[in-house]
């Protein structure tokens, strides 16, 4: 247990549940734990298509004094994915951070329940190897400083570590779940991505088998005729998708069907858990895949070269405090603005081809494009050659100096 007033035990506690075996047996456990505790059950609908009616009864079951139920879909997309994606962060080189930048916003939600309900705590289950504990814990602590955080997996007193043990307690306690004992794959899915772990993927020697994928096609299974999709941005923000004006919702929703046919979207990586070591996952993230292509080719076109380059540094910065769980932090906040006032000259339409598990800019045109064609080509023009050597001289000046000066030192 992470306890900031250990002192009191919680009379109240909003418990983030997802309907998995974890959460699903931590709700009866809580109550033993703290006699005489109201559990409520949060439950934050982020796309990731469970039957929410189903997951609301199973909590009932499981011992919820009650069952709350946000749809997040729309808010997590445009004001969490989208301002991720006109940074173009991804973390490690390819991960596109869809659980990271999920956890901050299910805590927000968590805490608006805990405020309306009078609860004193809030809980999660995550456990204590992982990032998420971190990202959940933080972000309660940004925006509700004053409220219990409980955390099961980190209470001495908590002996369900294992499936096994976790299976035989919801048999005891008549907790229902479809779980058995034999489970390959630990997943997280959201309208934005799905990650995978366990099984083969924990072996890095291996290569991950197909059976794991869920929002994709394996690459040999995708069609042999390539697809053209049409993305349409507004200052960085995608608005539509091949000539049509879709929300946010649609559009991704859309862009994971037409992506996922062709297998795009799948990364195999090790990553840099943020307590220090590493694991393995396979991340399925068709639609974002596809954005982040389309975003990159509008941002070639229509941004300045240095503001471009130095938006490449900070995206690197971006991607690690998201999935260091820093969402609700005033350095992110900052980095963010300049990022969002950076892309608002990203308005165009940018043509994506998907063929084979690859999403490639082939076309990209924007009212605000810096592309000259006259200037570009290899026909002179009006371009003046002569300014050309002078600027090369004085660019280079420290270098031949250096040369002149120096050059006879560095070879001893």
């Amino acid at each position: 247990m992470t306890d900031r007033k250990a002192a009191a035990p919680p009379k109240k506690i909003v418990l983030a549940y997802s309907g998995g075996l974890d959460t699903s047996v931590i709700l009866p456990w809580l109550k033993e734990r703290y006699p005489g505790v109201e559990v409520v059950a949060f439950v934050c609908d982020l796309g990731q298509g469970d039957d929410m009616k189903r997951v609301s009864e199973k909590a009932k079951a499981s011992g919820a004094d009650d069952v709350v139920v946000t749809d997040a879909r729309k808010e997590f997309l445009e004001n969490y994915c989208f301002p991720m994606l006109r940074a173009r962060a991804v973390y490690d080189g390819d991960y596109m951070l869809g659980t990271a930048v999920a956890r901050p916003l299910i805590a927000r939600e968590q805490v608006k329940v805990a405020r309306k309900v009078k609860a004193d705590a809030v809980a999660h289950g995550a456990t204590g190897k992982g990032n998420d504990q971190v990202r959940f814990e933080l972000s309660y602590m940004a925006v509700a400083p004053d409220l219990k955080i409980i955390a099961p997996w980190k209470d001495p007193q908590f002996q369900l570590n294992s499936r096994e043990a976790a299976i035989e307690y919801a048999k005891a306690h008549k907790v229902p779940v479809d779980a058995t004992v034999k489970k390959i794959y630990s997943r997280d899915a959201n309208i934005w991505h799905m990650s995978h772990e366990g099984g083969e993927i924990e072996e890095p020697e291996k290569e991950p088998s197909d059976d794991c994928l869920v929002l994709t096609s394996p690459v040999s299974k995708a069609p042999d005729q390539a697809e053209y999709v049409t993305v349409e941005f507004d200052k960085g923000t995608p608005v539509g998708l091949n000539g049509k004006e879709l929300d946010s919702v649609e559009l991704v929703s859309c862009l994971n069907k037409l992506a996922g046919k062709h297998a795009v979207g799948q990364a195999v990586l090790v990553e840099n858990r943020v307590v220090g070591l590493k694991s393995r996952g396979v991340y399925e993230t068709p639609a974002g895949t596809v954005l982040y292509e389309a975003h990159k080719a509008l941002d070639q076109l229509c941004c300045e070269r240095d503001l471009f380059h130095y938006k490449q540094l900070v995206s690197v910065k971006l991607a690690e405090m998201i999935y260091y769980g820093q969402w609700i932090h005033p350095l992110r906040e900052a980095l963010q603005a300049f990022v969002d006032h950076a892309n608002r000259v990203l308005t165009g339409k940018v043509r994506v081809k998907l063929y084979k598990g690859r999403a490639l800019a082939v076309g990209a045109e924007s009212p605000l494009s810096m592309y000259d064609p006259q200037l570009a080509s290899f026909t002179m023009g009006d371009y003046d050659i002569t300014a050309a050597r002078g600027f090369i001289d004085l660019f280079g000046l420290p270098m031949k100096l250096r040369g002149m000066r120096q050059g006879e030192a560095d070879k001893n």
